[in-house]
């Protein structure tokens, strides 16, 4: 389950036995960070704790602060300086070097505004959204709180936002959605200022895996850990059924010619083909030739079987396109020296992640720049 769905579980039962609870969110960080701008917690009046802002260093003292935000009902901008070595609140000798702004935001049950309301709905769409979080970052002003929520068709916003500053964060909020890349605005409004995160949330990623083997079942259940959406498609009623197949991972049982009759595939979509029947995965990798939407397709198997497959499908007059072609990894995975199926998921995973990211896959002792891009966390200044 993803974090962002096990927060917004986690309110609904709150909400449901009217326990009162704060929502933290990281709203900006500069420099370093175990967490970056739009991690979340939920904590409830007894101090229990649904998902995290920081490795664990920042959790103590942000409790205190919830607890206190939740005391007086009012959104709370709290700064947190890991850079500094003498800091008894989070912790001396922490190496992070990043100040850390965390928004506190008591959830008031009567209202379809509060924060949870608006990432519950963000969280059910099947496409990116960007939410709009206000805050000031002169803690004696007002904090704003979670205010907008805005996807291609839908617009969800709070009706106490002032009408300008709505347009600007509108306008905002479609650009972010089209460069996919979240932003930070600094708006000044008749010689006041206000400051926003303007967070593009991505849906789950949807792996879909053609075949239930016992490797698939220990796939899934390593994908569900990320908080990927899993669905299994195999025509053996006897291998793809819930019993081998528990959670919330998706089983459809088909013809390899109608597996793409229930999936929606979109850009955060993926396929490992990994049946074990060599005429199963070749006909699964015809549908997804020329797919335009599908980022990856891995296949089991040595690299002869993957040639044999281009061989045949060229027999048969299909011309693979070089952009499929790129999409394309065979023999799946990276090359970390996996040999049990548990190896052999880690190595899968591992390689999605980085093609998803568009990022190599290298030790991070190669890099020479810091591990978290910098770019992007500057405040772009709006004048209304």
């Amino acid at each position: 389950m993803r974090e962002l769905d096990a927060i917004i579980t986690k309110y609904e039962e709150l909400k449901a036995q009217n326990i009162g609870c704060v929502l933290a969110t990281v709203v900006h960080v500069e420099g370093s960070s175990y967490r970056r701008a739009g991690a979340r917690m939920l904590v409830d009046e007894f101090g229990n704790i649904t998902g995290a802002i920081s490795g664990g260093c920042l959790e103590g003292d942000a409790l205190r602060k919830a607890l206190y935000a939740l005391e007086i009902q009012e959104n709370r901008l709290v700064t947190y300086d890991t850079s500094d070595e003498d800091d008894a609140v989070v912790g001396a000798q922490l190496g992070c070097n990043g100040i850390i702004q965390v928004l506190f935001e008591p959830l008031d049950f009567a209202s379809n505004e509060n924060a949870c309301e608006i990432l519950s709905k963000a969280s059910k769409m099947e496409e990116p959204v960007a939410l709009s979080i206000g805050f000031n970052l002169d803690d004696r002003n007002n904090q704003p709180g979670t205010k907008m929520m805005v996807a291609s068709f839908e617009v969800m916003a709070s009706k106490s936002l002032n009408e300008r500053i709505l347009e600007v964060l509108l306008k905002e909020s479609k650009r972010v959605l089209e460069e996919n890349e979240s932003s930070f605005v600094a708006l000044e409004l008749n010689g006041s200022q206000l400051q926003a995160f303007v967070q593009v949330l991505q849906p789950p990623v949807k792996l879909i895996l053609v075949g239930a083997g016992n490797d698939a079942q220990l796939l899934a259940q390593q994908a569900e850990l990320l908080g990927w959406k899993v669905f299994v498609t195999d025509g053996r009623p006897t291998h793809a059924n819930k019993e081998r197949f528990a959670g919330s991972c998706q089983v459809l049982v088909s013809k390899p010619e109608e597996t793409l009759k229930n999936i929606n595939i979109d850009t955060r979509t993926c396929f490992v083909l990994m049946s074990h029947n060599y005429n199963y995965d070749l006909a699964v990798l015809e549908l997804l030739l020329d797919q335009p939407q599908l980022f990856y397709i891995g296949i089991l198997g040595p690299l002869k079987k993957y040639n044999r497959m281009l061989d045949d499908l060229e027999q048969k007059g299909l011309q693979i396109s070089q952009q499929d072609l790129a999409k394309i990894h065979a023999p799946v995975g990276l090359e970390i020296g996996a040999e049990t199926p548990a190896e052999i998921g880690l190595s899968i995973l591992a390689e999605i992640q980085s093609v998803l990211k568009g990022k190599q896959a290298r030790p991070l002792k190669h890099r020479s720049t810091p591990i978290h891009d910098k770019e992007g966390t500057e405040f772009q200044k709006i004048h209304i």
